[in-house]
């Protein structure tokens, strides 16, 4: 995957991202839904460092 490829890929999975936490609604929002949004910013992490 070239530099610009992973820099896009980077983008698109912080724009879902940003869809999920503005649909959240506080009072319906579970511990596995925060689970899960930490494990989303963990990856995206990891895909960075690569």
């Amino acid at each position: 995957m070239t530099q610009q490829e992973r820099i896009d890929d980077l983008k698109t999975r912080l724009s879902e991202f940003m869809i999920r936490i503005e649909e959240l609604e506080p009072e319906d929002t579970s511990v596995e839904d925060i689970d899960h949004l930490i494990s989303m910013l963990e990856e995206l992490e990891n895909k960075m460092n690569k």
